[in-house]
């Protein structure tokens, strides 16, 4: 979060700069260190993301490479995806030292720039949502769109949002710019709640009359429900504090609020790929055949 001062009203964008703060000479770890515990455990989170989400990213786009002649159709989400979660963890050591040690303003438009990259990543994953909703709830429209270059050109829009919406946080004195993000975040989980809810709830329904479910569509239903999961704990933060700012007092939630909602949106850089990986464990080729053909047997894609 920035905390700008315009006539004594308070506008945040993602973190605070420190040239913004009173007195101009003092660290962000300064102006919060009465009550440090959020900021620490903010901290820890962004490096573990950096040391699990930098080799999972990396894993993945190995095996989307990998993997070219027998890729799903929302696999270029996926792609882009990790290459925004790539970038994203590169940050950790930079944010540490603008936190916690320099006064410098200058660093931070970096920063923001990437904050900004990845306050949009929901927009991809909203994209891979929406195509495993057409997969699933309209097969033949799915089915006749399959082969045509719209997803292609749904990333490319989105990569355009996503810099123009990092090029505004940069800058970094838009007025009431944060309500961009509110609106963005809030629309982002609710798509994605609606398509997976749907999902689960169409699985569930096209199970056999008894109580056992087809073993592929067990795999689907279990996996569509790990990443509602995931959706929620991610994403959930921000969507249920940020809407309420104003009934914070501003050092709380310059302090708390705003680290524990990024410090739980930002992990996602980690386990999404990580998500993804889990799922991909029975297709990588081991030693025995049969195991082999077993795992592949059951993939659900």
């Amino acid at each position: 979060m920035e905390i700008l001062y315009f006539n004594t009203s308070i506008l945040y964008i993602h973190k605070p700069a420190n040239s913004s703060i009173r007195g101009g000479d003092i660290t962000v770890y300064d102006t919060c260190k009465h009550m440090p515990e959020v900021l620490i455990f903010y901290l820890a989170l962004q490096f573990i993301n950096m040391f699990l989400g930098i080799p999972a990213n990396l894993i993945v786009l190995w095996l989307l490479h990998k993997n070219k002649g027998d890729s799903s159709s929302s696999d270029i989400f996926i792609l882009h995806l990790a290459i925004l979660d790539t970038f994203f963890c590169l940050i950790p050591p930079l944010e540490l030292a603008n936190i916690v040690f320099l006064t410098t303003s200058s660093t931070w438009y970096v920063l923001r720039f990437f904050y900004g990259v990845k306050d949009s990543s929901p927009l991809f994953l909203s994209c891979i949502c929406m195509d495993r909703y057409m997969a699933v709830l309209h097969p033949i429209t799915f089915t006749e769109l399959k082969d045509r270059n719209h997803r292609t050109v749904c990333a490319a829009v989105v990569w355009l949002i996503t810099l123009v919406y990092a090029a505004a946080k940069c800058v970094g004195n838009i007025p009431n710019f944060e309500k961009a993000f509110t609106v963005m975040i809030l629309a982002a989980f609710a798509f994605m709640l609606f398509c997976n809810v749907a999902i689960l709830h169409a699985l569930r329904k096209s199970g056999p009359g008894r109580d056992e479910m087809h073993p592929v569509k067990k795999r689907a239903f279990k996996m569509v429900l790990i990443i509602l999961a995931i959706i929620v704990f991610n994403y959930f933060p921000p969507v249920a504090l940020f809407p309420f700012k104003e009934y914070f007092s501003p050092e709380v939630f310059h302090c708390y609020i705003h680290y524990i909602a990024f410090g739980f949106m930002d992990i996602s850089s980690s386990i999404q790929p990580l998500l993804y990986l889990s799922r991909e464990i029975p297709r990588v080729p081991c030693c025995c055949p049969k195991e082999q053909d077993s795992g592949n047997s059951t993939d659900p894609s």
